[in-house]
């Protein structure tokens, strides 16, 4: 096949559950023998990833391109919007950064990307049978339709045929398709082949004469209702429930601080595997109590969490919880802020020249610069207790850091990166659980402070957990859906080949 068919999945609102759905999509493409991608002209999040080739995209792309059996591709999401505040973003076109924009200055700039978007787009249209591409939002944002170019905007720019699905687990959801349609034009309208009740739960027939008096109210079909599924597949940004749990419910806890501005928590996924660990967000030192370990995350802004920690009291209880003993790790922005000094002299990272101190659990200075640091690592750790676990993740922040103190890994390179101090350690790699091999040697040494005697079941890696995650969703989603109507719309003939 020399050019891709395509499919759309457009929402009526944001959290509709377009990202699981492409997803599912993706993987059910894949099990019927086409080649698939994912593509998102423009997502915003502060989940991002590190390609192969050094280049920023968004996480949820980078899940949709698993499910599909493909390597994560910068072309998948071409456009990454990083919010720093509430009215401005980190702009990242084609993985590199294009500036810190206010919104206003961004709204102006985005048309001219358009030639950025289709070329990433032709060019993954020529090597795969099918992309899946995403919208955001909701296309009845009718303050925004003029200068859209990531959902109607992007339809008609590749000529994509729309599925459009609702939220019920919200309430409202006829409400939400049927408005949603009557805000299109009549030519977008003329692009949704069918719309989708996502998130049901109960039984579906008591659902009938509501989709029949919306079929004929929109004269659309309705392709399924998809029940709500209890998968675990990442998610892609701040709004995600599992950073609602705050209660320990196993032997170990693990605490992770909610920074205002956290980024990349799926780092912490593979925790909430293993049968002896608790993993609870937390946002005040009432919350924190005394955990069997302190976990702080990576962060988009780094010195504004540093102060929130110092206002809140977080920063004085993690401080006492580590003096005790208790093992305090910190990621990426996180290990940045167990440091001494974190100084950021052209304001690149805060907003203004300044030098604030950190936590001083661990002997490192880092300087804030324009430069962002990206690769991919493979890395074994030397920390005393945790010594030997392989890691394999990747680097994605701005900032120096010179350490005093002992590495806590060792790079493939042979270089030293992290640091330990005692019971405190802070690397930048993102992913550094997915292996499972730190994730059990920290269980290890948790259970030795405690007397509990280590889980004899092996766990499975990050990547099986995935791949076993990624069937149970396309299983649910192919079951709910009219397979042969969403192959009928692009132009396709389904091959299951299951």
């Amino acid at each position: 096949m020399s050019r891709a068919k395509c499919i759309m999945v457009q929402g009526t609102m944001s959290g509709a559950g377009k990202s699981l759905l492409c997803t599912a999509l993706c993987r059910i493409f894949a099990q019927d023998g086409y080649r698939v991608a994912p593509f998102k002209s423009q997502n915003m999040a502060l989940n991002s990833f590190v390609t192969r080739d050094g280049l920023e995209m968004g996480r949820a792309q980078v899940v949709q391109a698993q499910a599909a059996g493909m390597e994560p591709d910068v072309r998948m999401n071409p456009i990454l919007l990083k919010p720093s505040s509430d009215v401005g973003s980190q702009v990242i076109v084609n993985g590199e950064v294009r500036g810190q924009m206010p919104a206003a200055a961004y709204f102006k700039l985005k048309k001219s990307l358009i030639p950025d978007i289709l070329a990433a787009y032709n060019s993954l249209a020529e090597e795969v049978d099918i992309i899946v591409i995403e919208g955001a939002g909701s296309p009845a944002e009718i303050n925004l339709k003029a200068d859209d170019i990531v959902n109607m905007g992007l339809a008609k720019l590749v000529d994509a045929p729309v599925l459009l699905a609702g939220d019920i687990d919200r309430g409202g959801v006829f409400a939400q398709l049927y408005g949603t349609v009557e805000l299109l034009e009549p030519a977008e309208r003329a692009r949704i082949k069918g719309l989708v009740i996502n998130k049901f739960r109960g039984d579906a027939a008591i659902l009938k004469p509501g989709l029949t008096m919306l079929e004929e109210k929109t004269h659309l079909p309705v392709l399924g209702v998809v029940p709500y599924l209890r998968v675990d597949i990442e998610d892609e940004d701040s709004l995600s429930s599992r950073l609602e749990s705050n209660t320990a419910v196993k032997p170990l806890d693990a605490a992770i601080l909610r920074l205002p501005h956290i980024s990349n928590f799926t780092d912490f996924m593979p925790l909430e595997q293993h049968p002896l660990l608790s993993v609870r967000y937390v946002q005040s030192p009432r919350q924190l109590g005394a955990p069997d370990v302190v976990i702080l995350p990576g962060t988009k802004n780094t010195i504004d969490d540093l102060l929130w920690l110092r206002q809140c009291g977080l920063e004085s209880a993690v401080q006492k919880l580590a003096a005790a003993g208790t093992p305090v790790l910190g990621v990426c922005g996180g290990y940045q802020m167990l440091g001494d000094t974190l100084a950021d002299p052209e304001g690149t990272e805060s907003g203004r020249s300044q030098t604030v101190r950190g936590l001083g659990l661990l002997p490192i200075q880092t300087v804030f610069t324009d430069a962002k640091h990206r690769t991919q690592d493979t890395a074994t750790v030397t920390a005393p207790q945790l010594a030997g676990a392989a890691l394999t993740g990747y680097q994605i922040h701005t900032g120096r850091t010179a350490v005093q103190g002992v590495p806590f890994c060792c790079l493939a390179d042979g270089s030293a990166e992290g640091c330990v101090k005692d019971n405190v350690a802070g690397t930048y790699l993102h992913g550094l659980f997915d292996t499972g091999e730190l994730t059990e040697k920290l269980v290890q040494l948790l259970c030795s402070r405690k007397d509990i005697s280590p889980a004899s079941a092996p766990l499975l890696s990050m990547q099986e957990y995935r791949q076993q995650q990624f069937d149970l969703l396309a299983d649910g989603v192919r079951r709910a859906l009219d397979m042969n109507a969403l192959y009928a719309a692009m132009g396709l003939e389904g091959r299951n080949t299951l």
